[in-house]
């Protein structure tokens, strides 16, 4: 049987689609490798990536849209609410099938050290390929984004795992390892005061007590005057949507503000959306074996 990995990359570009488009022809065409979905979003400046496909197709289309984005993503001029320290900020790699985590971490690797003797750009590993505790959270790895990165990476602590020893001057430097699947979601608010979504973020992310397997900051969308809770959910089987949802909307109340909706950005695993309605339709006794379309593609 072939193995399937599935990879993330998101791109710091979300405004300029013609821009966006040269890099997602990396993906395009290319025996092995499945372009799957891909959404930007402008408010963040930021698009996301799914691609599925076997590992050694996987690793060349990879290393070719990283010396596109370098080639076509100038860090200098960019802006935008999420926080990135790259023209590729992050390329997680997913075991699909027949893949254990092991051999996604290895891909990761060779993909790193293909990709920075190639363009003499930087990676630092992050996630289930970390080389050192303090590197396993993406938020650590980030913190002083792209304007501060170089200032950083003069601390040893901070030395890339591959490549040069700083930023690459247009293109910044990239997080690249092994993880499980996560899903990104952001529950909008009916306020443009983003003060009141950094604090329900603060209050439900592990970092400051919250939900364990969650990472939220508040995000201000300006084109529609509203505020977001954005989110990282990491581990959905313990930290469920649902949950994070209803614990957003009971802090909404002490602001006297609500959920106006929520999406979640790229794809997602079904079990996540099983277990949610499960919970708001009160199912009883309910498996994922009941719903028709998960039963024939798994006979």
């Amino acid at each position: 049987m072939n193995k399937i990995v599935e990879c993330v990359p998101n791109f710091s570009e979300g405004r300029d689609l013609k821009n966006l488009e040269k890099i997602i022809d990396a993906f395009r065409g290319k025996k092995g490798v499945k372009l799957l979905d891909y959404s930007s979003d402008e408010d963040h400046n930021r698009s996301v990536v799914t691609v599925i496909g076997e590992p050694k197709a996987m690793k060349e289309a990879i290393v070719e849209a990283i010396g596109l984005a370098i080639k076509n993503i100038d860090m200098t001029k960019h802006e935008g609410q999420h926080p990135r320290m790259g023209c590729v900020d992050v390329i997680p790699f997913i075991p699909i099938k027949n893949m254990t985590i092991e051999e996604a971490d290895e891909l990761a690797k060779e993909v790193a050290k293909e990709a920075s003797a190639k363009y003499e750009y930087p990676f630092f590993l992050y996630e289930k390929s970390a080389t050192q505790t303090h590197r396993v959270n993406l938020a650590k790895v980030r913190k002083g984004q792209f304007e501060g990165m170089a200032k950083k990476m003069e601390d040893e602590q901070w030395i890339p795992d591959f490549g040069p020893k700083t930023i690459h001057a247009t293109g910044g430097v990239t997080a690249i390892g092994a993880r499980m699947p996560l899903i990104a979601y952001n529950i909008k608010l009916d306020t443009d005061n983003l003060e009141i979504a950094t604090k329900i973020g603060k209050q439900i992310r592990h970092m400051n007590g919250g939900f364990r397997y969650c990472k939220a900051m508040g995000v201000e969308l300006e084109e529609r005057g509203i505020v977001e809770v954005s989110m990282n959910l990491t581990d959905y089987s313990k930290t469920a949507i649902y949950r994070v949802l209803e614990t957003v909307k009971m802090e909404c109340k002490r602001y006297g503000v609500n959920v106006l909706g929520s999406e979640v950005i790229g794809l997602v695993p079904l079990e996540a959306l099983v277990d949610s309605a499960q919970y708001y339709l009160g199912l009883e006794n309910f498996s994922i074996n009941q719903v028709l379309e998960y039963r024939l593609l798994n006979e």
